[in-house]
């Protein structure tokens, strides 16, 4: 082997799935030297994960990547419910996220496509994916992280950074060099994900979702209307036959077929095919000292919802302006286990969320493919009589989104979440208000993926002196009654962090409490 060169980084990502990609360019755009490595030769060119929720668009509007996404996308307006072989309900998702987002609906954009598009992004910012490139081992000493790399010709490579970002997936080698536990555990079926053209009435762009005594299927449309991607269980016998002789690999033909026949899809061709177990499991940790996990390495849960990749996305971004305000000096970090330090703050923002979104789909994932008697009675025939009532009521539908949507994330509890006006808390998400005229709406100058300060009416002088003399962005927004509906209220103060949410709510607008906030969390900004 060659001797060991160095290369010296900011930030050494692990992992060039969404995860990885979505924090190197949110770190790239900050103006963080990042390095991204993976260990395999080429972008995947299957997948599972499909769905991008409307924060997610939200977020990739503050960084230009949202038009993008949603051109190359498949709107995904409405869902289907089917039970024991009848259609039980439909709704429209565009009613039901009208007025929360500026995208209200889900967008279907296949993970590999997905990726393609981020890491051409990455590229045209000067930084390109290192492929066939393995993380060996890494320590932690005099202020910064040593890692060896593998380089695909086999040499060794020493690379020394500020900090290393474990985005490596459920097997994370990150997680596990830093001996983190990742409690949970596997659900009994088998499960399939098959790329197939067909036709019929339910090839017709919207999703379509079947529950039967034993069976499972969701069936998502893509943006070629004669494709489709197929979620679904593998027959019983084959499953226990695959269990036996693990080296005969599963195919097409061990699939139940009997949902795809009673909801008459007529399937031309499978363009590929594939099995998984589903887990769930959150890390005991997200960080220990420099070195931090993301994404699947910290986190894998059940697919109910679509909510994997844009959970693990959710963590990117909140880690990449905390990580760039450190290494830019813009907060202290001297002491890594300071309560000041804006990175003491990820692992309980994001390790919360994961936490009650592994509960919360754990159960409806439990429900839908449970065997047992009474999963099968709630399923068959309280399931259909609830949902389409259920569903007539605004509030729930609204509710449905916001939860789906991941619009209702907050860090309410957090050490950088402060105050309460109207019925916004800091840690919540700005509410998103759309205006009249040019200035569109007040997610706009969220691009600058600065702290800000928001102002729904008019500020006091000495408010924008403050801001003058700290540097720090005021819009003032012109009072309208959909302001309140939204639920701000006229001439609060609202200190927005990088990612758009709210450090600060204060009812009374007041310079000192904004001055008290960057005080005593070091924020020099």
């Amino acid at each position: 082997m060659n001797e060991p060169s160095t290369d010296n980084t900011d930030v050494l990502i692990v992992g060039a799935g969404p995860t990885g990609l979505v924090l190197a360019l949110w770190m790239t755009r900050l103006g963080v030297r990042v390095r991204i490595i993976d260990q395999t030769a080429e972008p995947g060119t299957t997948s599972r994960a499909l769905a991008v929720q409307a924060r997610t668009l939200e977020l990739y509007r503050q960084v230009g990547l949202a038009d993008a996404v949603v051109e190359r996308g498949h709107k995904l307006v409405a869902g289907n419910l089917w039970v024991a072989g009848s259609h039980a309900s439909r709704f429209v998702f565009g009613e039901m996220g009208e007025g929360i987002s500026p995208y209200p609906y889900a967008l279907i954009f296949p993970q590999d496509e997905h990726e393609r598009l981020l890491i051409d992004r990455l590229a045209a910012a000067g930084v390109a994916v290192e492929r066939r490139t393995e993380l060996m081992d890494f320590d932690q000493a005099n202020g910064g992280v040593r890692a060896r790399l593998k380089r695909p010709d086999g040499s060794i490579e020493a690379c020394a950074a500020s900090y290393i970002a474990g985005c490596d997936g459920a097997r994370s080698t990150v997680r596990e060099a830093l001996g983190i536990g990742f409690p949970g555990g596997v659900y009994n079926h088998l499960f399939y994900v098959a790329d197939v053209e067909a036709s019929g009435a339910t090839m017709n762009g919207e999703v379509h979702v079947a529950l039967d005594t034993t069976d499972f299927l969701a069936v998502f449309p893509l943006k070629d209307r004669t494709r489709a991607r197929l979620i679904g269980t593998v027959r019983a016998q084959a499953e226990h036959h695959h269990q036996e002789h693990q080296d005969q690999e599963l195919s097409w033909n061990d699939v139940s077929k009997r949902v795809i026949e009673w909801m008459r899809i007529d399937i031309q061709c499978v363009n590929w095919f594939s099995t998984y177990r589903v887990h769930h499991r959150v890390a005991d940790h997200f960080r220990k000292g420099r070195v931090l996990i993301l994404g699947d390495a910290a986190h894998i849960h059940s697919p109910v919802g679509g909510q994997g990749m844009n959970t693990g996305i959710g963590d990117a971004v909140n880690l990449a302006w905390k990580l760039a305000a450190v290494i830019h000096r813009n907060a202290n970090a001297a002491s890594l286990d300071s309560n000041a330090s804006l990175l003491d703050s990820y692992e309980p923002e994001r390790i919360k969320f994961a936490r009650r979104l592994v509960a919360t789909t754990d159960q409806a994932f439990t429900g839908v493919t449970s065997d047992g008697a009474l999963a099968r009675l709630i399923r068959l025939n309280i399931v259909p009589r609830l949902m389409p009532p259920l569903f007539k009521l605004d509030a729930v539908r609204r509710f449905m989104f916001r939860t789906v949507s991941q619009t209702l994330v907050n860090y309410r509890g957090s050490s950088l979440s402060v105050g309460r006006t109207g019925a916004v808390h800091g840690g919540d998400r700005l509410p998103w208000v759309k205006m009249d005229g040019a200035g569109g709406d007040n997610f706009t100058p969220l691009t600058s993926l600065d702290w800000q300060v928001h102002v729904y009416g008019d500020a006091k002088p000495e408010l924008k002196a403050l801001c003058d003399e700290r540097k720090l962005p005021l819009h003032i927004f012109s009072w309208t009654p959909e302001m309140s509906q939204a639920g701000l209220r006229r001439n609060s103060v609202y200190l927005v962090r990088p990612d758009s949410y709210v450090g600060l709510a204060d009812p009374e607008g007041t310079t000192s409490a904004v001055r008290s906030y960057l005080d005593t969390r070091k924020l020099l900004l």
